[in-house]
């Protein structure tokens, strides 16, 4: 729900009709003693308090993700890699690292963790295989291989005053808000985007957000002079992505996992991925 902004879409999503969930979202409210979702015509924003409960929310279901893995590990002949992935990764990436890992004879189960928490959890054995979003933090025994390359470009509101534009110049967006993300999501990526803009001559004022596609599209739809720096696969109905005429930053994914990790498969994974 809190992805989606919108009951239907989360309710289909769920497997679950509207009234059902909304019924369920009310009773954790009454439970709880407070609202969590503010309720309008065009859709449904969390609450100081349901932003409050998101991560732990997040946190309980991946633990229970992760015991049920545990189980069908246990119970199954087929190897069963736990992969994080964090949020911006082409649709067609988590397809190609379930396809490397048949070829291999295994099998894959995603969860949607952030580069920066998926580190330590590497680190301790939690995940067996990370995509991070590069460049990242030089941790001793982590091995990483780019996967995945993406020039970046501008993305906007298709009434946007830029958006006659085939390409963009940097020169263009000294009056332009930059719909920004928290550093801590990915700290390398986020220090080493902001560079590349400052060395282009355009220091942005940011414009902090979240990732969520929802709120993502709301902010670049509201009438104000605000892009994103986004690759080509973010557009969507109402926005447009335009190139950079010159030195545009580029998005790397990478494949991760310890150096002295128990699973074999691993490494074979990552050299066929990187193919």
């Amino acid at each position: 729900m809190a992805e989606e902004g919108n009951l239907t879409h989360a309710a289909e999503a769920l497997g679950l009709r509207s009234p059902s969930l909304s019924q369920q979202i009310r009773a954790l409210e009454e439970d709880l003693g407070t609202r969590l979702f503010e309720r309008s015509a065009t859709g449904m924003t969390l609450t100081a308090s349901g932003e409050a409960l998101l991560p732990e929310a997040r946190a309980a279901l991946a633990d229970v993700e992760r015991a049920r893995r545990a189980v069908e590990r246990a119970d199954s002949a087929v190897r069963v890699h736990t992969v994080g992935l964090p949020a911006g990764v082409p649709a067609s990436l988590p397809v190609r690292v379930r396809a490397a890992a048949r070829a291999l004879g295994a099998e894959v189960a995603f969860e949607d963790v952030a580069t920066d928490r998926q580190l330590p959890r590497l680190r301790h054995g939690d995940l067996d295989l990370g995509v991070l979003t590069m460049p990242v933090e030089q941790i001793t025994g982590l091995e990483t291989r780019i996967v995945h390359r993406e020039p970046l470009g501008m993305l906007m509101a298709e009434g946007h005053g830029l958006a006659a534009n085939d390409r963009i110049d940097w020169e263009e967006l000294h009056d332009q808000q930059l719909l920004w993300f928290p550093r801590e999501r990915a700290p390398g990526y986020h220090d080493a985007l902001l560079a590349a803009c400052h060395a282009a001559g355009w220091r942005p004022r940011l414009r902090i957000s979240t990732a969520r596609r929802a709120i993502t599209h709301a902010e670049l739809t509201t009438g104000e002079p605000v892009v994103a720096l986004r690759p080509a696969y973010a557009a969507e109905p109402g926005l447009v992505w335009r190139p950079l005429r010159a030195e545009a930053p580029t998005m790397e994914f990478a494949v991760a996992w310890m150096r002295d990790t128990p699973h074999p498969l691993l490494p074979l994974l990552a050299r066929d991925l990187g193919r």
